[in-house]
């Protein structure tokens, strides 16, 4: 029984630079042979080139004010630091949302476990470690992982999690049933109506906004997987739910 071939996520430290440079190259168009998916991953790819170019102007420019200031204002040498730190760390989630979000599905023979796909996707979405409560179910972990699209699309709800929460808890319950697995994402205070309306679309943004969830709509439906929602108690729980072949 497998979902969906996923490739090993690197561990390798990069730079802001680095980081933006394997992005875009990820998403440029390059010759394809004809397939039946190929106008869907050229949009996908269009809709993240266009979103980086348009939520990057701000912080880009805000950081070089903020770099070209350090030797004009020497005592908030500190303040001005900390501000490009911010701006930093702004942009490195920004990266982390367009490359979970499109260019060419990375495929391989060898299969891995859901448990270390799950470890892997929660490290590399930028989520702090003492946010997340996690529930990863021992039926569930075993399971075989054979599509990239799966890790993609729990960083991709990650990610979310951690740009638009205001920081409040995460929940995370990983669990098989027969035929399928679930991957349950709940946090308070999430704005129901706004995650619907993006759920609700079938046009990419034109913008990071709402990207992450029109990729995990587009990745899922790619599966065979439906997804499913609930708001009770101002807790918002996002479910996605995956055929186990």
């Amino acid at each position: 029984m497998t979902l969906a071939a996923d490739t090993q996520a690197s561990t390798r430290s990069r730079g802001l630079l680095d980081d933006l440079a394997r992005v875009l190259r990820a998403h440029l168009p390059r010759p394809r042979r004809a397939d039946p998916t190929e106008q869907t991953t050229s949009t996908e790819d269009d809709a993240v080139v266009r979103a980086l170019c348009h939520d990057m102007r701000t912080p880009l420019a805000s950081l070089e004010a903020v770099l070209g200031s350090l030797d004009r204002a020497p005592a908030q040498r500190a303040e001005l630091l900390e501000l490009a730190r911010a701006q930093t760390a702004h942009l490195s989630s920004m990266l982390r949302t367009a490359d979970a979000s499109g260019g060419a599905v990375r495929r391989s023979r060898a299969t891995r476990r859901l448990g270390d796909v799950v470890l892997s996707a929660v490290s590399s979405s930028g989520l702090p470690r003492s946010q997340l409560t996690l529930e990863l179910r021992e039926d569930a972990e075993d399971v075989a992982v054979g599509d990239a699209r799966v890790q993609r699309i729990l960083i991709n709800l990650l990610e979310n999690a951690h740009r638009h929460g205001g920081g409040a808890p995460v929940r995370l319950l990983v669990i098989r049933r027969i035929g399928w697995v679930e991957l349950a994402l709940s946090q308070g205070g999430v704005p129901a109506d706004r995650i619907v309306q993006h759920l609700g679309t079938t046009r990419p943004p034109v913008d990071l906004t709402g990207l992450g969830l029109w990729s995990v709509q587009q990745q899922t439906r790619e599966l065979g997987g439906r997804l499913l929602w609930t708001d009770r108690d101002g807790e918002f729980t996002f479910t996605v739910q995956l055929p186990d072949r």
